[in-house]
């Protein structure tokens, strides 16, 4: 499983070393890691780590950081977003991509939704911009389809953005 990791190690040469070596000790895969220097409490340092490990060496993983006076602060399991960005060009109204956006919920889960309108355009024609994360590839790919066929039904223009 994916941990993200709130830890606080001493500010002394070696300690942010010793904090991580257990992770692979464990078995686990460091993703990233961030070494907040201005975040500083009781002369020791904030590092956030995000890593792979199984349930049982995470549980020897954080007997050993106790031994070592490393402070865990905040310890979860890091949540995937994938997002993406769309655009809807034609005959639209702001109450219309409510609509669109109401009937996708049904059957999405939603991290988050970003909905920007155009209600500036040439005649009858507007714009609007969507971003969306959701926890799933396939959850992903579900809403392009669904957006697809929504605006291929509405007769409006459907621009999906290029995803990393």
């Amino acid at each position: 499983m994916k941990i993200n990791a709130d830890i606080y190690v001493k500010d002394v040469p070696g300690q942010l070393v010793a904090s991580l070596e257990p992770i692979s000790t464990y078995e686990g895969n460091i993703i990233g890691v961030v070494h907040n220097r201005e975040q500083v409490i009781s002369e020791r340092i904030l590092v956030n780590i995000i890593f792979d490990m199984d349930k049982v060496n995470l549980e020897r993983l954080k007997k050993e950081w106790r031994s070592k006076d490393v402070i865990i602060v905040k310890m979860d399991e890091a949540v995937e977003s994938y997002t993406m960005d769309y655009m809807l060009v034609g005959k639209l109204t702001a109450s219309k991509i409510q609509e669109i956006m109401d009937k996708a919920s049904k059957d999405i889960q939603f991290q988050s939704v970003d909905i920007g309108y155009s209600s500036r355009g040439s005649g009858e024609s507007h714009t609007a911009m969507i971003s969306v994360s959701v926890g799933s590839k396939d959850e992903l790919a579900h809403f392009n389809d669904f957006l697809s066929k929504e605006a291929v039904d509405l007769g409006l223009t459907y621009i999906r953005g290029v995803d990393a």
